[in-house]
């Protein structure tokens, strides 16, 4: 039962045991050392070899009469024959049975078999070339010269069967029959070989004419640089000097635009150095680089380069550099028309050459490679193209009209409704004044701010009409500067100090009034105040220069105020110093002096001796904003707002002055109570102030109240603090933390009632 339980159907009901493959165990090898007798890869092949049994050869018949050459003919025709019928078009088959044939001198039947084959596939010629070289062999001339003619009448363009017919009857002695050959073939306009064989042929019976005349029919058929160059080579060696030189002209007149026409000029120009006329190398190789495309002139500016270092002077290697420096920067806007730092390198040479014309080619080529896109960053180094070929105009070539031209096409050019240089408004307008037509120079600069508005545009404009004297076009112009930007400060603040220098007090403070009255400056973040010019220093209120580009100015501003600097006849110390800034100040930048009309309207009432107006307005800034520039601009200014007339009335006792400075250090006391009750986290903020207000206090010498300060200071503080980095790890950061008076005193307090209660707690646990 087990066994039939075991039994597998699809095997026969034998067991898979039965049917196991058993392997011989693998036998363990014991003794591992080398044998004896060592065998090698060589003695292996050999013995492999001589164990090869004989390759199996049919035995050789060896025919001893005429009925068994016989029999043998006729049975190998019979194979040949049966063996074509079924592979017709094999003509291998073919020529083994002419050739069989052949070999057992039946010539006629061979040729049968040749002629036989050609009506299968007449347009092979193997077959043509084998049926005439048996021919030939067997010293059929006739036969063969039949069989020839047929073959390169039937097919002309095969150059082997033309070859091979004239070099047997060249052999043969028949030159004129080989001559005939040629003839027959020349009409067939063969490639450049052919013609060269025929003109060898008649060079080696010294034939000159006749080889002369073939070159001219040559030069006709293949009308190329090869061709010709050839031709005149053939002169040379001839000793025909003025035919060669014939032969080159030639070719220049109908081959100077050929793509190879570098070639020509170059033999040409080496043929005329070899004949020692070097003016007229020079001339060729100069005429050369003026006609052919630069791309295609490398190897010509070697040569030309190599011919003037060996034969000519200093000018003319310098001509030779400057044309190979020309190639190089071809090749370069040919591989990138948009690399416009090319163009300024191929521009600046071909300026320091001199030929007008030739710097105007490239500058138009230069400028007609507009950028793809109407995107700013595109047109950057493209529009310097356009400035410096009209400033070229102007400056060098003397011409104001082609500079005109040259203004007026790139102003047309620039898309000005997505963007616009103001620079190109700017220095068109002023070639205008150049040339004394200041109408154009208005007409141009109106455009700009029609078409493209921009700051530099109107601060020129106003600029030179001020310079002219025409005030009322400068009204109209700041007006319509503050019409297209009415948040502008520094445009309020300009046009301010314009009628504030006209003595237009009231019309200064009006517009003073339109400025922070904006709506665009009621941002706290933007209401920070203008750089003052103080002491020569920097801004009052960030301490950086009054030209920096951190305040959005590119020009340095005019003093606008000149505050009072502690001259006093009483001793009073110097107070010139207290507007020197610490490094923190200096290094933490806010981002905008946006509301410098704010400012600029508190100096100007500062300048007009309205103390209380200047008051008021510092009051208005402290209700939009509480920064801490605005408190330690405030302060300075009451620490410096006296009046130096009644100063000396006033003021007979030195211990009197101390009132003068007790609104300086209200607004500090001020400011000081706002970062601690409404502000408690801004404390670098609060430590600045604390550090300004010492600085001061220094300054006033005996008046001031150092030690009031000093207990108000805080204690710094390393700490650290858990910061999530970009991956959303985190990391370990030190930074400075400041611990006021106050806050300690509230921390012990609070360690004390710990203590209290822990205390208790354990009284509580004892009982």
């Amino acid at each position: 039962m087990s066994s039939s339980k075991e039994a597998d159907p699809t095997l026969g009901y034998l067991t898979r045991k039965d049917t196991e493959v058993k392997l011989p165990r693998p036998t363990r090898v014991k003794n591992k050392t080398p044998a004896p007798i060592q065998i090698t890869a060589e003695q292996i092949l050999r013995e492999a070899r001589e164990r090869q049994e004989a390759e199996i050869r049919p035995p050789k018949q060896k025919i001893t009469d005429s009925t068994e050459l016989g029999e043998y003919r006729l049975r190998k025709r019979k194979e040949f024959e049966d063996l074509i019928r079924r592979v017709r078009w094999n003509i291998g088959v073919w020529i083994k049975y002419a050739q069989w044939e052949e070999s057992q001198k039946d010539f006629k039947r061979a040729r049968s078999v040749w002629e036989r084959a050609l009506e299968v596939d007449y347009k092979n010629h193997t077959l043509w070339l084998k049926y005439a070289e048996v021919e030939m062999k067997n010293k059929f001339v006739n036969h063969a010269r039949n069989v020839w003619d047929r073959a390169v009448t039937l097919l002309p363009r095969v150059d082997q069967l033309w070859y091979k017919y004239i070099h047997m009857e060249e052999m043969l002695g028949n030159v004129a029959g080989a001559r005939q050959v040629f003839e027959r073939w020349m009409k067939w306009t063969p490639d450049q070989q052919g013609w060269l064989s025929y003109i060898k042929f008649e060079l080696r019976y010294s034939e000159i004419e006749r080889a002369r005349g073939i070159f001219e029919r040559f030069v006709d058929c293949h009308p190329r640089v090869g061709a010709w160059i050839r031709y005149a080579k053939f002169e040379m060696k001839n000793g025909e000097v003025g035919k060669a030189r014939s032969v080159y002209e030639r070719a220049v007149d109908k081959l100077s635009d050929d793509e190879e026409a570098e070639q020509l000029f170059v033999a040409f120009a080496e043929f005329e150095e070899r004949c020692k006329e070097t003016e007229r190398a020079r001339a060729i190789y100069k005429f050369a680089l003026d006609h052919i495309p630069k791309g295609r002139a490398e190897d010509l500016y070697r040569k030309f380069v190599a011919f003037e270092k060996q034969y000519g002077d200093r000018e003319g290697i310098e001509d030779a550099i400057v044309g190979k420096r020309r190639f190089q920067y071809e090749d370069e806007v040919k591989k990138n028309p948009l690399n416009y730092d090319s163009w300024f390198d191929y521009i600046r040479l071909e300026e320091s050459v001199g030929d007008k014309e030739r710097i105007r080619e490239v500058y138009e080529r230069a400028i007609a490679n507009v950028p793809p896109a109407e995107e700013k960053r595109y047109w950057q180094r493209y529009i310097y193209l356009w400035i410096n070929y009209a400033l070229y105009e102007e400056l060098d070539a003397g011409d104001a009209e082609r500079t005109r031209d040259v203004y007026r096409e790139c102003l047309n050019q620039i898309p000005h409704h997505k963007f616009s240089f103001a620079k190109i408004w700017l220095l068109a307008a002023q070639f205008e004044i150049r040339q004394l037509n200041l109408k154009a120079a208005r007409q141009i600069l109106g455009n700009a701010i029609g078409k493209a508005p921009k700051d530099k545009i109107f601060k020129k404009y106003i600029e030179i009409e001020l310079q002219l004297g025409n005030i009322d076009r400068c009204r109209k112009l700041y007006e319509k500067y503050l019409e297209w930007s009415p948040e502008n400060c520094y445009a309020w603040s300009k046009y301010a100090e314009l009628e504030r220098s006209l003595s237009e007090t009231e019309r200064a403070r009006g517009i003073f009034e339109l400025a922070i009255a904006q709506p665009a400056l009621d941002m706290p973040e933007l209401l920070w105040k203008v750089m003052v010019d103080v002491m020569g220093g920097g801004c009052e209120v960030c301490g950086l220069p009054r030209y920096g580009v951190t305040h959005g100015q590119e020009e340095p501003r005019r003093k606008v105020e000149e505050m009072y600097n502690g001259k006093s006849d009483v001793g009073l110390p110097t107070l010139g110093n207290y507007q020197e800034h610490d490094t923190r100040t200096i290094e933490r930048k806010f981002s905008s002096c946006a509301t410098r009309s704010e400012q600029a309207f508190v100096d100007f009432e500062t300048d007009e001796g309205e103390f209380e107006r200047a008051r008021a307005l510092y009051e208005r800034l402290l209700d939009r904003t509480k920064h801490l520039k605005v408190w330690i601009s405030y302060a300075e200014f009451e620490a410096t707002a006296m009046d130096t007339d009644s100063f000396e009335h006033k003021w007979d006792n030195f211990l009197n002055l101390f009132i003068l400075f007790v609104p300086a250090t209200g607004v500090f006391e001020k400011a000081l109570n706002y970062f601690r009750s409404s502000a408690p986290d801004l404390k670098e903020e609060r430590a600045m102030l604390l550090e300004k207000w010492l600085n001061m206090e220094t300054t006033f010498g005996q008046l001031g109240d150092v030690s009031l300060v000093q207990s108000k200071l805080p204690k710094k503080l390393k700490k650290r603090r858990h910061v999530a980095t970009e991956d959303g790890s985190t990391r370990i950061e030190e930074f400075i933390d400041f611990l006021f008076p106050e806050e300690s005193q509230t921390t012990n307090l609070k360690i004390l009632e710990a203590a209290y209660k822990w205390k208790k707690q354990k009284l509580s646990s004892d009982d």
